[in-house]
């Protein structure tokens, strides 16, 4: 009973629950509704799903709606304006596929396709297209060796001084088309990185020791594929000396990124291998020096040397960022134990960078470059350009080994080999119409690449029955606006559904205000629009739902609902109030006046044990329930009620034997000779069946029934009761039972006895046959007999 009670509760708040989920559907519409759009142009920037109806005579406030909803309204669906975004590719060479004894310049080399696409962009809906990238063999490399020259490098000199040659053989397992050049740093020529005493500046170590100038940065050795070239600039180079422990090295990264022309930077994959022993200075150390100026990101080398260091302040990391970035240059910090956590958080904030660890003397330098550049160029992470605003794009990536991953992960792919071929799937998505409709170039590119994907953006801010509209036309209130899908976009200073108004002559806000109820802040209750005073309200999707009022404030479908209808189905709803049919009431009309179903078994209302509310029975009495107050189920049944009385009439025995005629004459009896001659069920009205035990264990047998104002009751003649127990089998019985466990217990004492003397007897035999007896002497025994010789005898 209370499982079903259960379901019950449950059933009504589901159907709450869906109540409530329609009225916030209702009251709220969608999207293209709630906008009050009034032209076509501004309908299709609310959102991908809707469209306007360009049917003459529909109402502005109707004629943007979800395109399903349009036809439903019975607007004719060549009449729906609905344009929608599209992909054009321009350009799509596909990846080549190269080989390395194939002559090839960078240039003829293509690693991500498509090169070039158009879209048109609808304000709401995405639209997707797949980039491929294809990592290609033998691609040419340019490779910039940038090097911290500070006395503590003294050593590391020293090895780097045949890099050219030994970097060059190692690398042409890699590339065919290596190039190599040579930069190095020191620090800023200021007080207090440096001392300017004169003899500090010529000679910045101590006088034992021959050092250069100080100096910034010095652009050493211009890219070059001669190897040997390479190795006798830098023979030729000295180490400096400074005062502080961190370099300038990011001024020497900035002039080398943005300074192509001088480094001699080409179109492929370039490195840059930043080696040094100490820390960085970074944006606003420079204020130490009496710097303040912000590093302005632009080349200033004159004769392969830095000579702003002094006037421009240290770059920030951000700044390094960008300017690596947009110049496709990968880092490699080359730096010693000591230093790596430093430079790996860096690595962190600078993408397609990597740390490696370079022994004291930098003698592992050419592993290090190796292991780092195909780290690097194993992963490929694309970036775009800057976004317009309203315009968000995402990516899903799908890697090696069907690996896919979205969000932030899905712009990159990483365990790229040569020739491995991975895609992504790209979403641009506008919101409204950015840049005033006007055209919009974005770009996407693999960081340390020079290929890159350009991406043309239209944005779709008018429909096409825009370009047929019809200036000054006579249907909108004498030319005072262009008729244009079906309706009048009016002139400037006129408003009004067929620009009849004019705002010169009245203000909006005193026309707005005539269409706020109790000068309240909403316009028309939301539901409809201020036409020069006067609220014109919605129309429905469905026809049979309306609203009215003078301020829309009325409709006929926001009732309270019963059994998920409107009303309960017994009445109507007039201005959001349920007005109920005969026999019914409440705010939903689900109360019903009628009493039938409250009618018990017995013919009374509710059992005589509650009151009828709505139909339903309120039970008064709380050992009773159930839908009409007849169910007891801490009550005594039928027949345990009336046992005690049938007793004493019957049989004349029982609780009542003595009192029976005062308390037991409120029933007829009748006696019946068997249990098959009692009545039978369905034979009389409320009949029921009983068996019930007296004191002697007896069971008899009656019915009780009720009819007419009077109780019948039909007992059988004789109780039945169970025969007495035969003594003598239980006595033989419980004899046998007790001779055969004993001599049960005999056997099994007796048995185990002859199992323990056996085991015994075979213990005694395996120790005799053990036994050894030993001969020999015992150590400890002394013999009794004591020999003593006269020391006077002499044998005679």
């Amino acid at each position: 009973m209370y499982f079903l009670f259960f379901i019950y509760i449950g059933v009504q708040i589901l159907q709450i629950l869906i109540y409530l989920i329609k009225l916030t559907t209702t009251n709220h519409g969608n999207d293209c509704t709630k906008a009050s759009a009034q032209s076509c142009g501004e309908c299709i920037q609310v959102g991908e799903k809707c469209g306007w109806c360009t049917f003459e005579g529909e109402s502005k406030s109707t004629r943007c709606d979800e395109v399903e909803a349009l036809i439903k309204k019975g607007c004719p669906n060549g009449t729906i304006e609905n344009p929608r975004g599209s992909v054009t590719v321009n350009q799509n060479k596909p990846v080549t596929n190269r080989k390395k004894d194939v002559a090839q310049t960078a240039d003829q080399i293509t690693q991500i396709q498509p090169q070039k696409l158009t879209l048109n962009l609808r304000a709401g809906e995405p639209q997707k297209f797949s980039l491929t990238f294809k990592r290609a063999e033998d691609y040419p490399i340019d490779l910039y060796y940038l090097m911290d020259l500070s006395f503590s490098m003294k050593d590391d000199l020293e090895n780097v001084k045949n890099l050219g040659t030994d970097l060059m053989k190692e690398m042409q397992t890699i590339t065919s088309d290596f190039r190599i050049g040579f930069g190095s740093f020191v620090e800023k020529t200021v007080m207090p990185y440096i001392s300017t005493t004169p003899a500090k500046l010529l000679n910045p170590c101590t006088a034992d020791q021959n050092c250069t100038s100080p100096f910034s940065y010095k652009n050493v050795l211009k890219l070059t594929k001669n190897g040997a070239e390479f190795n006798k600039l830098v023979s030729k180079q000295q180490i400096s000396g400074n005062l502080d422990s961190p370099e300038g090295g990011f001024d020497a990264i900035m002039q080398v990124a943005v300074c192509g022309e001088q480094i001699g930077w080409r179109n492929v994959t370039r490195l840059l291998v930043f080696s040094t022993d100490a820390g960085f200075h970074f944006a606003g150390d420079g204020k130490l020096g009496g710097i303040v100026l912000p590093n302005d990101g632009k080349c200033h080398l004159k004769d392969n040397m830095y000579t702003m260091s002094h006037y421009y302040d240290y770059p920030s990391i951000a700044h390094l960022v960008q300017k690596l970035s947009d110049n496709n240059i990968q880092t490699i910090f080359a730096v010693t134990e000591e230093f790596q956590s430093v430079y790996k958080e860096l690595k962190n904030l600078i993408p397609k960078s990597a740390v490696g660890t370079l022994s004291s003397n930098s003698s592992n330098v050419i592993k290090l470059i190796i292991d780092a550049y195909n780290s690097l160029s194993s992963e490929v992470i694309l970036e775009n350009s800057k976004l317009p605003e309203g315009v968000s794009i995402s990516y899903v990536s799908h890697c090696k080994n069907g690996v896919s991953e979205t969000g932030d992960n899905g712009r990159k792919c990483s365990n790229i080999s040569i020739g491995d071929e991975v895609s992504f799937d790209v979403a641009i998505t506008a919101k409204g119409c950015p840049s005033h409709g006007k055209s919009e170039t974005i770009k996407i590119k693999p960081l340390g690449f020079n290929e890159e994907v350009v991406i043309v953006l239209n944005f779709i801010c008018e429909c096409e029955c825009h370009d047929n509209g019809v200036a000054n036309s006579d249907k909108c209130h004498f030319g005072n606006g262009t008729f244009e899908c079906g309706a009048c976009r009016c002139n400037e200073g006129r408003i009004g559904r067929v620009c009849e108004c004019s705002k010169d002559d009245v203000r909006t806000e005193d026309l707005d205000a005539n269409c706020r109820m109790d000068n309240g802040t909403d316009i028309c209750s939301n539901n409809g629009d201020c036409i020069c005073g006067t609220c014109e309200c919605k129309k429905r999707d469905n026809p049979e739902e309306r609203y009215e009022g003078k301020f829309c404030e009325c409709d006929n479908f926001n009732c309270d609902r019963s059994n998920n209808k409107l009303c309960g189905g017994h009445g109507q709803c007039v201005c959001r109030v349920c007005v109920c049919d005969t026999n019914y009431t409440g705010s939903a009309c689900d109360c019903s006046l009628d009493t039938q179903s409250c009618v018990a078994s017995n013919g009374q209302i509710c059992n005589g044990r509650g009151t009828c509310e709505c139909g339903v029975c309120k039970c008064t009495d709380q050992k009773f329930q159930g839908p009409t107050c007849e169910i007891c189920p801490t009550c005594p049944g039928v027949c345990t009620e009336h046992k005690a009385c049938v007793q004493c009439r019957a049989f004349q025995t029982g609780e009542f034997k003595d009192t029976c005629q005062e308390k037991c004459s409120y029933f007829n009896l009748a006696i019946v000779d068997k249990k098959e001659d009692l009545p039978q069920p369905n034979s009389q009205p409320y009949l029921t069946h009983c068996k019930e035990r007296d004191a002697n264990d007896c069971w008899f047998f009656f019915t009780y029934s009720t009819g007419n104002d009077t109780v019948q009751v039909y007992v059988v003649k004789d109780p039945e009761c169970p025969a007495g127990p035969d003594i003598i089998p239980i006595v033989a019985g419980l004899v046998a039972g007790i001779v055969l466990i004993g001599l049960a217990l005999l056997l099994i004492w007796k048995l185990l006895m002859i199992i323990h003397d056996r085991r015994e007897f075979a213990k005694f035999e395996k120790e005799k046959m053990n036994a050894k007896w030993d001969a020999g002497e015992n150590p400890i025994y002394k013999s009794a007999v004591t020999t003593v010789v006269n020391p006077k005898y002499e044998g005679k």
